[in-house]
């Protein structure tokens, strides 16, 4: 990690008030209203602003200006693309939530503090890197947002990243009809199943709470690293019924609520059966432990507290 020396500054006001700029991959502009890491950012600046801290989301256009180096902390939320931190001024933590076989040793080596997505990274000690899972805002990810089986039966929101999901692909494979909202998909699947390039954020907690089953999948990279999806914690805290691809440590942090499969046969038996999910009583149980244990509050007093130290010892 990089050497620091006293970079903490007292803000006016509450007790331990910095100020932080959390960076992410979206660019400036309109077009970060279709990136998923612009509403993570979103909702991490309002639990840091309920910890009394000063925040705002920073496009990674605006990473290494100057500006910068007048606040006290900066968060780097690590997917494609690499941010090389200013030399000096704040202390700067990297959060790899995605794509961790694009981080090296030497990114790694740059910032103050280094979390990952994951309990399992095999990467994690060589990188200094710390587990902090993904997360969710309860204050609209929840049972409440809409009534359940109100809303489409299969769904899955999500860009084909230049190619057919496999998710979307087995499901169809197996009879499914899903409602896929998402760019790209013209040409790949049945004009029928897409609902839209784009269904804006605020609608998701709706869409999840109301949806018959939320289908989800991961990067291999991130499957096999453990990187859990933020879908998951999305989906599972407003009690939807979960069907993922496997990923390394999904059930510990789910158990078996979330359903998984292998092949495309598995898919068959789930996609058309309610009753082989868990029963509302128990999605709503996991609802609520990931709400208590996965929120965007807890990852930020995690953040604080790690700044708080790395200041201390200026």
């Amino acid at each position: 990690m990089r050497p620091r020396a006293g970079w903490l500054r007292r803000l006016s006001g509450p007790a331990n008030a910095l100020r932080w700029s959390i960076v992410i991959a979206a660019p400036g502009g309109p077009a970060k209203e279709q990136w998923g890491d612009t509403w993570f950012a979103r909702d991490l600046v309002a639990a840091l602003r309920r910890l009394g801290q000063v925040a705002r989301v920073v496009p990674r256009s605006a990473a290494q200006a100057p500006a910068r180096d007048e606040d006290d902390v900066v968060v780097v939320l690590r997917g494609l693309h690499r941010v090389q931190p200013r030399p000096r001024g704040a202390c700067w933590m990297l959060w790899v939530i995605s794509h961790p076989d694009l981080v090296d040793a030497e990114e790694a080596a740059a910032y103050d503090a280094v979390f990952a997505a994951s309990r399992h990274w095999s990467r994690a000690a060589e990188l200094g890197a710390e587990p902090l899972l993904q997360a969710t805002e309860p204050r609209r990810f929840s049972p409440s947002a809409a009534a359940a089986d109100t809303g489409v039966p299969l769904l899955f929101v999500g860009s084909t990243r230049g190619a057919i999901r496999p998710i979307v692909r087995d499901a169809i494979a197996a009879g499914g009809r899903p409602a896929v909202f998402g760019v790209g998909w013209d040409g790949l699947i049945d004009q029928g199943l897409i609902r839209g390039e784009f269904l804006p954020n605020p609608q998701l907690p709706a869409a999840y709470a109301s949806a018959g089953v939320v289908l989800n999948d991961h990067w291999s990279d991130m499957a096999k690293e453990g990187f859990l999806s933020n879908r998951l914690f999305d989906a599972s805290a407003t009690g939807a019924r979960v069907l993922s691809d496997e990923a390394t440590g999904l059930g510990e942090v789910f158990g078996d609520v979330v359903r998984t499969y292998r092949a495309p046969a598995d898919l068959a038996a789930l996609i058309g059966t309610p009753d082989a999910f868990a029963e509302r009583a128990t999605r709503l149980e996991l609802a609520d432990e990931v709400s208590r244990r996965h929120s965007f509050d807890d990852r930020a007093k995690v953040l604080l507290d790690r700044a708080l130290e790395l200041g201390s010892r200026g």
